[in-house]
């Protein structure tokens, strides 16, 4: 501490002596598990961000249709992506040194043809030890490039469902957010954003188009699991927000888990995690970033909500538990 007099005139320092805190430092040091992103597609200093800040394990997502260049999409296609991330996997670990595994899926946000070919192969992929949940998939309310009937799609993902429950997987939602509104609008030529290398400008119309397309598709894809007769606590709802989470913890047994990896884009980030726990305590909630190669994300992301929910005032077991504890219990993560 520094001496009464040793300063020229008194300084901050003298007047702080009464809120002398109890430094949490276990948080410089809390492992923390990464349950969504599609950390394959990065570049190896991004993945190495994540070995840095102290990620223990993650689950990477090869079901994106962003990164297949042929729309619309074939079923070649996407088993493609499926085997690049089974290929790359392993020399992942070995170069960054926490433990990766991975999600395979349909996606639904752009049509595929033959999907029926990708579901008879997909239970052979779902006994693969690397493999630890099934998806991302859900029912999504436009499509790029062409539209898919919402009936097929909900077929599509309930199929999913009942290949997870086969082998008791849990499955991984991709739930559509409602994007706040941005401050000013970019130039039309731009497309989404320059953070997101995405041609909006192929986007087709909505399946759904109702009050609430965003919310219905989530109510579709709980009724699925449930005709599926998948637990509803093997689900995690990835992308969860303002306009599904009252739905997924009052009336499911879902999992949610907020992807706080690109808040400028979907406008979630710690203190809306902060504000669930307090409303519904930390036991069904996670964190991921969903950083990916087309987009503009953080792996950062993760290991800076632990100390911003600590500054909002969750409790440090409660952190622990969002971001350690639930997703290595409902993934089989960190043994």
């Amino acid at each position: 501490m520094t001496a009464p007099h040793a300063t020229v005139r008194p300084t901050d320092a003298a007047h702080l002596d009464e809120l002398e805190p109890e430094l949490p430092t276990e948080l410089l040091n809390i492992p923390w598990i990464d349950p969504h992103n599609h950390a394959h597609t990065l570049s190896w200093e991004d993945r190495e961000r994540y070995a840095l800040s102290g990620c223990r394990s993650m689950v990477m997502v090869s079901s994106g249709y962003h990164w297949t260049p042929y729309k619309p999409v074939e079923a070649s296609d996407i088993r493609f992506l499926w085997d690049d991330a089974i290929n790359r996997r392993r020399a992942i670990e070995r170069n960054h040194f926490f433990e990766a595994k991975l999600g395979l899926g349909i996606h639904t946000g752009v049509r595929i043809e033959n999907p029926d070919e990708l579901l008879a192969a997909m239970d052979d992929y779902c006994a693969l030890d690397e493999v630890v949940a099934v998806g991302e998939t859900g029912v999504t309310p436009s499509q790029h490039v062409e539209r898919w009937d919402i009936d097929e799609q909900q077929a599509v993902v309930q199929a999913q469902m009942e290949l997870a429950d086969d082998h008791d997987l849990p499955v991984l939602l991709h739930t559509p957010n409602t994007t706040p509104d941005a401050k000013r609008e970019y130039r039309d030529d731009l497309g989404v954003s320059p953070g997101y290398e995405k041609n909006a400008g192929l986007g087709s119309e909505p399946v759904l188009d109702g009050e609430n397309p965003a919310l219905e598709a989530v109510e579709r894809d709980v009724r699925a699991a449930r005709d599926a007769g998948l637990d509803e606590e093997r689900v995690v709802a990835s992308h969860a927000d303002a306009n599904n989470t009252a739905y997924l913890m009052d009336e499911t047994d879902c999992y949610l888990s907020y992807t706080i990896g690109h808040s400028w884009l979907v406008g979630v980030d710690a203190a809306d995690v902060a504000d669930a726990i307090d409303e519904y305590g930390p036991e069904r909630i996670m964190i991921d970033t969903d950083t990916a190669n087309v987009l503009r994300t953080d792996p950062y992301a993760v290991k800076r909500a632990i100390f911003e929910l600590y500054r909002y005032g969750i409790d440090v077991d409660d952190i622990r538990t969002v971001v350690y504890e639930n997703p290595r219990d409902v993934f089989g993560l960190a043994a």
